[in-house]
């Protein structure tokens, strides 16, 4: 069984920051890809940042040069921290990973549960 667990959320005032971090566990081969979406209140899931395995970064426009995303191999683990954070990046933030399990011989897609990111004052 493999997991995608995610930390990190919660409340914060306009321009304030926030580190989100997913870890993967369970029986891992390898994982490739890992990003961060989220997925706002009546409005389909978007893509907001994803790095390869060997760190080369993807960004939405709306949030270039505020977040950055990093991941750590060794602990299957992707981060993602949020800075001058605005009121419309409230959402509920998700983690994937496409990953070989150590039964398979094929990739797949996994998510975590999500965490709740409010900007607020």
């Amino acid at each position: 069984q493999v997991q995608l667990v995610e930390s990190g959320g919660g409340l914060v005032q306009p321009g304030g920051s926030l580190r989100l971090s997913c870890a993967a566990s369970g029986s891992i081969f390898r994982i490739n890809a890992m990003g961060w979406f989220r997925q706002a209140p009546g409005k389909q899931r978007e893509l907001v940042a994803v790095i390869t395995r060997y760190s080369s970064t993807n960004y939405a426009d709306s949030v270039k040069g505020r977040f950055t995303i990093s991941r750590d191999n060794a602990q299957n683990t992707v981060y993602l921290q949020m800075n001058s954070l605005k009121p419309e990046d409230t959402a509920v933030y998700y983690c994937n990973a496409g990953l070989r399990r150590s039964d398979s011989a094929t990739y797949t897609n996994y998510w975590g549960q999500g965490t709740q990111v409010t900007v607020s004052s």
